[in-house]
């Protein structure tokens, strides 16, 4: 089954000299291509559902985005889902976001029209190659250990919901004629969606295996509630992470509903995931949000999750 539609979307780098974000487009040096030996890189990805329908959601994204965004642990890799329009603006309002990452749809907001949300892909400066004036060469990584940018696009999917996924490509410098993609997805909700996830699974499966694609991942939202759902990475010949670290008696990685006393016959659930192709996952855990304060006015604060999704944390090499 072929992918939908392709929305051609770009990078962008936050420029100090105007205070705009401008497109950051791929930098192909000459050490990069015709660097011969095969290296092994090692990344870490965090993938997080911001839970657009909660209140103060600005408020709880940015609680989410520092901790996400502490220096120490700090990922080569950020996938977002449910981001609302506000809460894009106040992403690219974050000097931290600014002065460290690239960021999809900042160019304009031609994927949050008409959607309650969409998604967002940070990637580290510091670890991908880009061509713009303000890029530091003294930032630590050699030009030919960095990995490039390839394609942007938003892939249309079959959905209840006009959900689109997130494909991002990279290119390996010792590999440049194959890239590894990255897919930032959230997939249809509820029970009654379980055929639209089905052929959503399909489609983004192929997207590994296009032509010049030597492979990647698949992480967000599952919105995994069915046997059915966990059995369809298995049925798309897709690897999933956490099984393949924790095996499938292991901890049971649950993401959502966890504490959580519900009426709709949902129990706590593996509803976020990532998925792979020909890549090792080295490592991986659950994060747990923190809580956001509500306050009252003549009344103690309520504080409630800063989202109603954990965090998940990988590191793979390609």
């Amino acid at each position: 089954m072929a992918a939908g539609r392709l929305c051609q979307r770009t990078f962008s780098a936050f420029k100090p000299s105007n205070r705009l974000w401008a497109p950051a487009s791929s930098r192909c040096a000459p050490n990069q291509v015709t660097q011969q030996l095969a290296l092994t890189s090692r990344f870490s990805l965090i993938t997080q559902n911001l839970d657009a329908f909660s209140s103060r959601p600005v408020a709880r994204a940015n609680l989410l985005l520092g901790g996400i965004l502490e220096e120490s642990k700090r990922p080569d890799i950020i996938f977002l889902q449910e981001v609302t329009s506000d809460v894009r603006t106040s992403i690219l309002s974050n000097p931290k976001v600014r002065e460290a990452f690239l960021v999809t749809d900042a160019e304009d907001q031609t994927s949050f029209e008409g959607v309650p949300f969409a998604n967002m892909t940070l990637l580290s400066s510091k670890r991908f190659a880009f061509d713009l004036e303000l890029q530091k060469e003294e930032d630590g990584v050699e030009g030919g250990e960095k990995f490039m940018l390839g394609p942007v696009s938003r892939v249309k999917l079959p959905s209840k919901y006009g959900r689109c996924a997130l494909s991002v490509d990279i290119i390996p410098p010792s590999t440049p004629t194959t890239t590894c993609r990255l897919v930032n997805v959230h997939l249809d909700s509820l029970w009654d969606t379980l055929p639209y996830r089905t052929e959503q699974m399909e489609i983004l499966a192929n997207l590994l295996r296009e032509p010049g694609c030597g492979g990647g991942l698949i992480a967000g939202d599952f919105n995994a509630i069915s046997p059915e759902d966990h059995a369809l990475l298995d049925k798309n010949g897709l690897v999933d992470a956490w099984v393949a670290l924790h095996g499938k008696k292991g901890l049971d990685g649950a993401t959502w509903g966890v504490g959580v006393k519900r009426h709709d016959g949902l129990g706590p659930g593996r509803l976020d995931k990532i998925a792979m192709s020909g890549l090792d996952a080295k490592d991986m855990e659950i994060l747990r949000p923190g809580l956001s304060e509500v306050p009252k006015p003549g009344e103690d604060s309520d504080y409630i999750p800063c989202s109603d999704h954990y965090g998940l944390r990988l590191s793979f090499t390609v």
